[in-house]
C-alpha cells in the first residue's frame, strides 16, 4: 500500500518520445522480449504494479490490450485485477468478467471515481499521449515514469503531445534496466496558477 497515493503515468518510449509506430504497431518494443524476460524490468513492474488500485487508458491503448490478448475470444487473459476505466466517443466490445467502465468527457470527475476505487493506492494512466495529457492540462498527474528503450521511431503516437516547460518536470531517479532501458522518473510540478 502506497503512503501517498499518485496518479502515474507509466510506459515505455522510443528514444525520440514515441509511443507505438505509425502504424500503432509495438514491434519496436517486443523485439526485446517479453517483460519477464529482461534483466531488472520484471521485478520493477511487479512492485509499480502491486501499488495500483486503478487505472485508466485511450480507446487506442484498449483496442490494442483486446486484439493482442484476443480478449473477446479469450477474456480471461485480461491483465488487470484492478477496476478499469477507458475513454472512449464509440462503442468497443467489452471483456467479459473484467471491471472495466467505458466513459467521455472531462477526466476530472472520472479521476476522482478512481482515487475512490483506488482506495489509497495509486492510479495508473495507462495512455495514451492526449489522454495523459488532458490528466496533466487539469492538474491531476503527479508522476511519469518512462522506460526508454534504446530504438527511434521518427513518427508515430506521441509520448506526450503537451508542451510543459514552466514548472519543469523535476527528475527524481535515474535506472539503468539491462543493456535495454533507462528508467527516468520525474515528479510533475504544479505551477502556482493552477
Amino acid at each position: 500500500m502506497s503512503t501517498s497515493m499518485k496518479t502515474q503515468y507509466y510506459t515505455a518510449t522510443s528514444i525520440d518520445g514515441y509511443l507505438a509506430d505509425e502504424n500503432h504497431s509495438l514491434d519496436w518494443l517486443f523485439q526485446f522480449g517479453e517483460i519477464e524476460e529482461i534483466e531488472g524490468v520484471d521485478d520493477d513492474y511487479s512492485r509499480f504494479v502491486d501499488q495500483v488500485g486503478a487505472l485508466a487508458m485511450g480507446s487506442t491503448t484498449y483496442e490494442w490490450i483486446l486484439e493482442h490478448e484476443d480478449l473477446v475470444e479469450n477474456p480471461e487473459k485480461w491483465p488487470y485485477e484492478v477496476p478499469a476505466w477507458v475513454f472512449s466517443t464509440r462503442d468497443l466490445p467489452a471483456v467479459e468478467g473484467a471491471n472495466v467502465h467505458f466513459v467521455q468527457g472531462d477526466v476530472a470527475p472520472v479521476h476522482a471515481e478512481m482515487v475512490d476505487a483506488a482506495d489509497g493506492e495509486n492510479v495508473w494512466l495507462v495512455g495514451g499521449g492526449d489522454l495523459v495529457g488532458q490528466f496533466h492540462d487539469r492538474g491531476l498527474l503527479d508522476e511519469i515514469i518512462l522506460s526508454v528503450a534504446p530504438v527511434t521511431l521518427a513518427s508515430g503516437a506521441p509520448l506526450l503531445p503537451r508542451t510543459i516547460t514552466n514548472p519543469p518536470l523535476k527528475l527524481t531517479n535515474v535506472e539503468k534496466q539491462g543493456d535495454v532501458f533507462a528508467v527516468l522518473t520525474y515528479e510533475v510540478q504544479q505551477s502556482s496558477e493552477s
